[in-house]
C-alpha cells in the first residue's frame, strides 16, 4: 500500500527530538530549587523537567492523530537522536582544550555543565527511562482512545500521562541514583516532584492540545484507530492496516 503523505508529521518529528535532546541537556546542567516543600519533602528538580513534559504532549498528538505505528518509528528516532547527542558530547570531552579557552572556561566547566551528558549512568538512565515512558504513554492512549471510541480526549492524554511519566520519573530517577548521577538522599524528592510537575504539565496544556489535536486532523484528514495494531516497540516494519474507526 502506498504510504499517505502527510503535511506536518514531519514538523512534529523535529520537534520531539529537539524538546527531548535539550531537555536531557538541562537535566544534566543544573538541580532547581524554588525553596518549596510538600509534605516536608523539598520540591527540588533538574532543570530538563521544564521542557520534558513537552515531548509526551507531542506523544500523545502523534498517538491520536497518526495512530501507534508512527508514533513508534518517531519514539525510536528520539531514542537514537538522544544517543547521537551523547556520543557527539562525549567526542568533544575528550577533545583537548585551546590554551586561552582551558584559562577562561576550563575542562572542568565543561564536564560540570555537559558531563552527565556523556557519562555511562546519565544516558543510561535517560534512554531507559525516555524508551519505557514514551511507549507506556502511547501504548495506554492508543488502547484508551479504542475503549473510548474516540471521546473523552482528556481522560487519555491525563491518563496516558500518568502511567507514562511514572514509569519514566521512576526509571530514570532510579538508574540515574544507581550510577551515582543523583545522590540517593535526593532520590524522592526528585521523583515526587518531577512526577508531580510533569503532570501538573500535561493537564494544564490539555486545552492547547485539543485544539492542535482538532486543526491537526482536520488539516491531514487522519484519525488513526489502532485496532488490529501490533503493539511490539520493535516491529519497525511499515505494514500499515487499515484504519479502523468506531
Amino acid at each position: 500500500m502506498e504510504r499517505k503523505a502527510y503535511r506536518y508529521v514531519d514538523l512534529i518529528t523535529v520537534l520531539f527530538v529537539i524538546v527531548l535532546v535539550m531537555s536531557n541537556i538541562l537535566s544534566s546542567a543544573k538541580i532547581v530549587d524554588w525553596g518549596v516543600s510538600l509534605g516536608g519533602i523539598p520540591l527540588a528538580f533538574d532543570a530538563g523537567t521544564l521542557l520534558f513534559p513537552v515531548s509526551y504532549i507531542f506523544g500523545d498528538i502523534l498517538t491520536e492523530v497518526y495512530g501507534f505505528k508512527r508514533s513508534r518509528r518517531v519514539i525510536w528516532m528520539g531514542f537514537f537522536g538522544l544517543a547521537v547527542c551523547s556520543l557527539l558530547l562525549y567526542g568533544v570531552r575528550i577533545l583537548p582544550g585551546e590554551a586561552l579557552w582551558e584559562q577562561s572556561v576550563g575542562q572542568r566547566a565543561f564536564d560540570a555543565v555537559f558531563g552527565g551528558m556523556t557519562s555511562g549512568g546519565i544516558v543510561v538512565a535517560s534512554l531507559l527511562g525516555y524508551w519505557l515512558g514514551e511507549f507506556s504513554n502511547s501504548f495506554v492512549l492508543a488502547r484508551m482512545k479504542l475503549m473510548t471510541r474516540g471521546r473523552w480526549l482528556w481522560t487519555r492524554t491525563v491518563g496516558s500521562t500518568l502511567v507514562g511519566e511514572g514509569i519514566d520519573t521512576v526509571a530514570f530517577v532510579g538508574a540515574a541514583t544507581l550510577f551515582g548521577v543523583f545522590p540517593p538522599a535526593l532520590f524522592v524528592t526528585l521523583v515526587v516532584t518531577n512526577y508531580l510537575f510533569k503532570v501538573g504539565v500535561e493537564v494544564l496544556m490539555t486545552p492547547l492540545t485539543y485544539v492542535i489535536v482538532g486543526r491537526l486532523k482536520a488539516a491531514e484528514g487522519e484519525d488513526v484507530y489502532d485496532a488490529g495494531t501490533d503493539f511490539n516497540p520493535f516491529r519497525l516494519r511499515d505494514d500499515r492496516t487499515a484504519d479502523v474507526k468506531p
